[in-house]
């Protein structure tokens, strides 16, 4: 029985393209003006012309065959055809400024008073204790629970993140605007996606304050429900930086149950003191090894560091600072950073991913705020 082509009406074609969404902005291409024009023939073939954003996108043959998929869907259509061209510059400057929600200036969105995201600052007074173990861990864990995630990549000179997510992928840039890779359904940008191999990056504060501040104002994030920032070592420039730029940004501390670790990591928390900022709490890593034969705990960095680096900030503060969990030592937590999928997806059943997903689920369970929100009310005077 033939195929009534005549039935095929460009507000179909045009339906089904706005279930197609943009592998990068994760919005409609409809919405962004990606769409040239929809031709259909007397034979049901369907021609799509489709805007990328720039001359060889990455993400050309995602597109081509998500429109092919989408329209192919449509009844009477018998066969679709994909011509692709590229946007001018005005172009990209217009979907610049619709992705900032009309405003043409760059801005830091999580800066803002209507900002819902919450916005964690990993941090630990020493390096080795798997702060960026713990970060991407959370990030996984937070994104498999259907959070809109984000992780920015802030040790710049010990940047680990994009391997330990398993991407290589490389950011692509509309206008003055940078579209971030995903891996494990979290967005994720880092100095090293912009260096080449292992190259080393020799920069001082000011540089780092402006990669920072470009990695929060130039990233297209979209709306995250959680920002985690991953920080290097110690009280330094990025910490105070942070400060600067995201003075809503709370900070989640990282240590290790050894006592100079927990001392080291209980100053880099107090730096909350003098920024003004709230520690979220404590997270206490390498808190034993199991024992492989009988299953008891070898205290192998001794106990109680992430305890007493919480009643440390705790005075500190005045406020009070949980422990949030403690993450056992777990080769296959290591394992995981090495091959690219962390822990969390590829063992969920892991003494180390149970206590990674606990923390995860203490802080998903935290609402986005409306802490320093206007809220738009006008106090009356008396009558």
């Amino acid at each position: 029985m033939a195929t009534d082509t005549s039935l095929v009406g460009e507000d179909a074609v045009r339906a089904a393209l706005q279930r197609v969404n943009d592998p990068e902005i994760h919005r409609p291409i409809t919405d962004l003006g990606m769409v040239k024009s929809v031709e259909i023939a007397a034979d049901g073939t369907v021609t799509v012309g489709v805007y990328l954003t720039i001359q060889g996108c990455p993400m050309r043959d995602s597109i081509t065959a998500d429109v092919t998929a989408a329209v192919r869907a449509v009844p009477g259509v018998t066969d679709v055809r994909v011509d692709l061209d590229v946007m001018s510059d005005e172009q990209r400057k217009e979907l610049a400024t619709t992705l900032r929600g009309g405003k043409a200036e760059r801005e830091i969105p999580f800066a803002q008073p209507g900002s819902l995201t919450r916005v964690y600052a990993v941090a630990s007074g020493k390096g080795g204790v798997g702060k960026s173990s713990v970060t991407v861990n959370l990030a996984a864990a937070l994104a498999a629970d259907g959070l809109k995630v984000g992780v920015v990549d802030a040790d710049i000179y010990g940047h680990s993140v994009p391997r330990m997510l398993g991407t290589d992928a490389r950011p692509t840039q509309v206008e003055n605007m940078i579209m971030p890779p995903s891996a494990h359904g979290v967005k994720v940008i880092s100095i090293g996606m912009f260096t080449p191999g292992n190259a080393p990056v020799v920069w001082r504060g000011p540089m780092l304050h402006r990669a920072l501040q470009q990695f929060l104002a130039d990233v297209y994030w979209g709306d995250l429900d959680v920002l985690l920032l991953d920080l290097p070592p110690g009280t330094g420039d990025i910490a105070i930086s942070v400060a600067q730029l995201v003075p809503g940004a709370e900070i989640l501390v990282v240590t290790t149950p050894q006592q100079a670790a927990a001392e080291v990591a209980e100053r880099a928390g107090s730096i909350a003191v003098q920024t003004h900022q709230k520690i979220v709490g404590v997270v206490e890593n390498m808190a034993g090894l199991p024992c492989p034969h009988c299953g008891e705990l070898v205290d192998v960095f001794g106990t109680g560091g992430g305890q007493r680096v919480a009643d440390g900030l705790t005075r500190a503060t005045g406020a009070e600072v949980p422990v949030l969990g403690s993450v056992p030592i777990d080769v296959r937590l290591r394992e995981g950073g090495d091959d690219g999928t962390p822990v969390v997806l590829a063992d969920p059943g892991s003494p180390a991913a149970e206590a990674l997903r606990r923390v995860a689920s203490t802080l998903s369970g935290r609402q986005r705020g409306l802490a320093g929100m206007s809220l738009g009310l006008t106090p009356r005077g008396r009558l």
